[in-house]
């Protein structure tokens, strides 16, 4: 009888192709849009309501793609999915460099976070698991990397690359988006036949009873979704606020977003740190607190440098909270068999709250005339209620079988990454 084992790539290529799809997947194809949307206003590409319309597209294909991703992944493999999709992300940003019309780039940007809601679900679970137990820890930190890198990128090449115009913009993305995917290519720990006997299935497992983790788990939920909606007002629209809200013009609003990104690239490492140190659930609810306090304060401030600080706090939630969330998962769902879907519907969740928070921003923004203080306004709102449904989980007794205290396994961030084991 045949079976599968794993053809071994040195660790460095993997972690380097999990962060490299992470890079082109969300950090480009999804952020590149916000520090554009100025001027592809500006230079008549679209109007101001089509443009934030075309913003929410890419959330609405990260959807399709986290609820395609398992389906996807048992049909061709993790690594082929991956590289994929990775190749599908370059073509999408290639294919904007054309103004054909609205549908046209609505097309393109769905396709794009299609690709990236892909590479989300599967990454992780396609590098992390092969690599040695002492590299998951560092090799997690540095695939979840590659987001912010890609945030700090856009922030870092569009004013370069604008000097020639949008077109050329969006064609010298897609030239580094090709470069990696080309270098990540055969980076992926791929599947491969042998002739050894298969080993013998092991015996199911009787579910342990529902109690009170299970509305634990769905509390969390809720509270990921609106932590999730709250991040949407400034992933969308932080850059508009400085460049025309504000009036700084363009190439400010871009060092902002650079400012942003540097926050997302100290996210992960911050927060995983603060959940070591307090455990995930007291750093998830810190956390969530800094976020409602520093949206608060970018409503009130109108100079350039408070703005630029702020968004450096703000911009560490978005990656910050993926593996704070992951080990308060694995705290609420200790069977290892039931780890796993956890998460797949987590992201699942967050990436339709994300998708229609996008769109319901894009309304209001349309609605207001552009008033980006309400939309930052309704953020804090979302990011309270979040809090509202962490209150309510401490609220909840737990039973004695399930919450007699988390391990030290859950309680390190280095091991959170095994939830995404296939």
């Amino acid at each position: 009888m045949t079976t599968s084992s794993i053809r071994q790539v040195a660790p460095w290529r993997a972690i380097s192709a999990g962060a490299s799809a992470t890079f082109v997947g969300i950090g480009l194809a999804r952020f590149v849009y916000t520090p554009l949307l100025p001027e592809l206003i500006s230079n008549h590409w679209f109007s101001e309501a089509a443009g934030a319309y075309l913003g929410a597209a890419n959330l609405a294909g990260y959807l399709i793609g986290a609820l395609a991703a398992r389906r996807v992944a048992r049909r061709l493999g993790d690594p082929r999915a991956l590289r994929w999709s990775m190749a599908l992300a370059t073509v999408s940003i290639l294919a904007c460099c054309v103004p054909v019309s609205v549908t046209w780039f609505f097309l393109w940007r769905l396709v794009s976070g299609l690709a990236g809601g892909v590479i989300m679900v599967r990454v992780a679970g396609a590098v992390l698991p092969y690599l040695p137990d002492r590299r998951r820890g560092l090799a997690g930190g540095a695939v979840f990397l590659g987001l912010g890198l890609g945030i700090a990128a856009t922030g870092t090449l569009i004013p370069l690359l604008l000097d020639s115009g949008l077109r050329a913009t969006w064609i010298g993305l897609a030239v580094l988006c090709a470069v990696l995917t080309a270098f990540s290519w055969k980076g992926w720990p791929t599947p491969v036949r042998t002739d050894s006997p298969a080993p013998r299935a092991a015996r199911p497992q009787t579910p342990a009873p529902k109690d009170s983790g299970s509305l634990k788990l769905n509390l969390a939920l809720g509270e990921y979704a609106l932590l999730c909606v709250s991040l949407v007002p400034t992933m969308e629209f932080l850059v508009d606020f400085v460049s025309r809200g504000l009036g700084q013009g363009s190439g400010r609003g871009s060092l902002v977003w650079i400012v942003y990104g540097v926050g997302a690239i100290l996210g992960p490492t911050v927060y995983g740190y603060l959940a070591d140190r307090m455990g995930f659930a007291v750093a998830l609810r810190l956390t969530s607190a800094v976020q409602v306090v520093a949206l608060t304060a970018l409503c009130t401030v109108h100079g350039l440098l408070p703005v630029a600080l702020l968004s450096m706090v703000i911009g560490s939630f978005p990656p910050g909270i993926v593996p704070v969330f992951l080990g308060r998962v694995h705290q609420l769902v200790p069977r290892p068999e039931a780890q796993a879907p956890a998460w797949g519907k987590a992201t699942i969740v967050s990436a339709l709250f994300l998708a229609l928070a996008s769109y319901g921003f894009s309304y209001l923004f349309g609605q207001s005339g552009g008033d980006h203080r309400l939309l930052f306004t309704i953020g804090i709102c979302a990011a309270v209620g979040g809090l509202l449904f962490d209150a309510a989980s401490h609220l909840v007794r737990s039973g004695p079988a399930r919450e007699s205290g988390p391990s030290v396994e859950a309680r390190d961030a280095g091991h959170a990454v095994k939830l995404l084991k296939p």
